[in-house]
């Protein structure tokens, strides 16, 4: 785990202005996962606990949009630049470096967690482990919110991303290790971006029991 993860930090430490510049307001153009998003803050309001991670959280953009949207949201990231990056662009906001399969909070202490694209670059074998950590911190009804390239095939795909290599998932594997991991999947979302590489959005709502 600890080799690909290094080569994936190495690689978005390399890429933070230009990522920033290409995403900071995606979402604006991206009406589907925006509103995924927003319902994801709702259900995360209704639990009462508004402590929320942003695992992945890259240049911190949507950690912003979280906050903004009611939350106590707060980013973590395995690259240091982009940490530093989302301070400095949100220095009301909080963000630490950390890996997403050792989340630096208590067991049950966050009413939501959300993934948007960052665990696209786990390897198949390593990705269970990730999903029992979010599970972990999650309070009893909380929420998390997974967002990854999705493909009508019966297994995950290998790509060459344009920062690092990644993965594209079939949307029922992806609810299954959900499942597995402790987490009930309820809501799905699935369309069709229009993507050169031919890959489904795809977005997974689920709750911790």
């Amino acid at each position: 785990m600890v080799e690909h993860q290094d080569e994936t930090r190495i690689a978005y430490d390399g890429v933070v202005d230009l990522y920033a510049s290409l995403f900071a307001d995606r979402l604006e153009t991206r009406p589907f996962a925006r509103a995924m998003v927003e319902t994801f803050a709702e259900l995360v309001r209704g639990t009462g606990n508004l402590r929320t991670a942003d695992v992945g959280c890259g240049p911190g953009h949507l950690t912003a949009m979280l906050h903004g949207l009611g939350l106590d949201a707060f980013g973590l990231d395995l690259s240091p630049a982009m940490v530093d990056h989302a301070r400095r662009a949100h220095p009301a906001l909080r963000f630490d470096e950390a890996r997403m399969e050792a989340v630096p909070v208590g067991d049950g202490a966050l009413g939501g967690v959300m993934a948007h694209y960052s665990m696209i670059h786990t390897p198949p074998g390593e990705l269970p482990a990730v999903l029992a950590e979010q599970a972990r911190v999650l309070a009893p009804g909380g929420l998390f919110l997974v967002s990854f390239f999705g493909t009508e095939g019966p297994e995950p795909v290998r790509f060459d991303h344009k920062v690092t290599p990644a993965y594209s998932w079939p949307a029922d594997r992806f609810a299954e290790l959900l499942g597995a991991a402790g987490l009930t999947p309820f809501a799905r979302l699935l369309h069709d971006p229009a993507s050169e590489r031919g890959f489904l959005d795809a977005h997974l709502l689920a709750r911790r029991p």
